[in-house]
């Protein structure tokens, strides 16, 4: 199949720069001393995650149970679902613990309480705040101390501290992105230092973010880090500086359907490229002038989306296809069931995106 077969709107993964991208991961990693364990929430994709591990990734991280679940069902034996767990979930958690290394994570415990009432083999990690302030419990030995205890007490193995750094989102440059990873590496490793001196054995610490990762420079005494968006980038992570337009690997393929007077409709509405602006200009997608040599159009962007149509900031001619960057690849990739697999013009093949929920 030839590139210009494909159907629109369609998802296309540009495998050149996907082998790029997973390659200068796995070395950031074995620079920074820590193993690599992806977060296929990027791109809920097995082949993907399969090309991660012959990269040298240790195992995976999933945010969703549907993910947890084919990727098990594909052979993947090690994985963390490094979402705070729930009670409506708990069996199906326990039934694929039975069948791999699952990493559960907790912050409350209300959430070992959850774990407790269906009892499995899980490796347990307890989420830290470490400035992001979203999800996980303070880093004070008082707030995690009865965790601990409360793990022991339904005797759950303690995988470590887990954490993320989603404050790096908000700075710019490669220095920034760094200060900020290796902050939260100084505050979860002096938290695990006070534990261990109360007795505690805290084996693993886990951490990190695309922009945090990439721009780390001491990660002492972290064990592995998580990055996931990294493997396809996004013009958000262009905007902010963790890559070039040259590095970003996805793209949705879409075609001009209708014309105005001084603008024009392409098939690529809110279901195909999500409704997460553009941190620079509001935007909702760029358009590539040469995706070969990272150049976009600065004047043809989406301005606008209804559900299945998509608005261009001045008029293109009908039936042209436009090959349009996301500003946030997690939640465009979630829009398709495939993604097709290129280089240059040849379609290689078509993958499955696992995206239910």
């Amino acid at each position: 199949m030839n590139f210009a077969d494909i159907p629109t709107p369609a998802l296309v993964v540009n495998l050149d720069r996907l082998d790029r991208n997973l390659s200068m991961m796995a070395t950031r990693a074995s620079n920074l001393g820590v193993a690599l364990r992806p977060h296929v929430k990027t791109h809920k994709c097995v082949e993907i995650g399969r090309l991660q591990i012959d990269a040298g990734a240790s195992g995976i991280t999933v945010s969703t149970l549907e993910e947890a679940q084919a990727f098990a069902a594909a052979g993947f034996e090690d994985i963390t679902w490094a979402f705070p767990v729930g009670p409506s979930r708990c069996s199906e958690a326990a039934e694929l613990a039975g069948r791999i290394r699952l990493g559960v994570v907790v912050d409350s415990l209300e959430a070992v309480d959850w774990l407790a009432s269906q009892p499995a083999d899980y490796k347990v990690w307890i989420k830290i705040d470490c400035g992001y302030h979203r999800a996980g419990a303070p880093p004070q030995p008082s707030a995690i101390l009865p965790i601990v205890e409360s793990l022991h007490a339904n005797h759950f193995e303690l995988a470590g501290l887990l954490s993320h750094s989603g404050n790096a989102y908000d700075v710019s440059g490669s220095s920034a992105h760094g200060e900020i990873a290796d902050a939260e590496a100084r505050t979860i490793t002096g938290l695990a230092e006070s534990l261990r001196a109360s007795g505690v054995t805290i084996a693993g610490i886990s951490t990190g973010s695309t922009p945090g990762c990439t721009g780390a420079t001491d990660l002492s005494g972290v064990t592995e880090i998580r990055p996931g968006n990294y493997a396809f980038f996004d013009r958000f992570q262009q905007t902010i500086g963790s890559c070039g337009p040259e590095d970003i690997a996805v793209s949705v393929l879409s075609t001009v359907v209708s014309r105005g007077a001084d603008h024009a409709i392409c098939d690529a509405g809110a279901l195909t490229m999500s409704k997460d602006p553009g941190p620079e200009d509001g935007s909702f997608g760029h358009v590539w002038a040469d995706h070969e040599a990272g150049e976009f159009a600065g004047d043809l962007r989406l301005v606008s989306l209804s559900q299945e149509h998509g608005k261009l900031s001045k008029v293109v001619a009908l039936g042209e296809r436009l090959r349009i960057a996301p500003n946030h690849s997690c939640l465009t990739v979630a829009c398709f069931a495939n993604v097709y697999a290129v280089r240059g013009q040849e379609v290689v093949d078509r993958w499955r995106i696992w995206n239910g929920r």
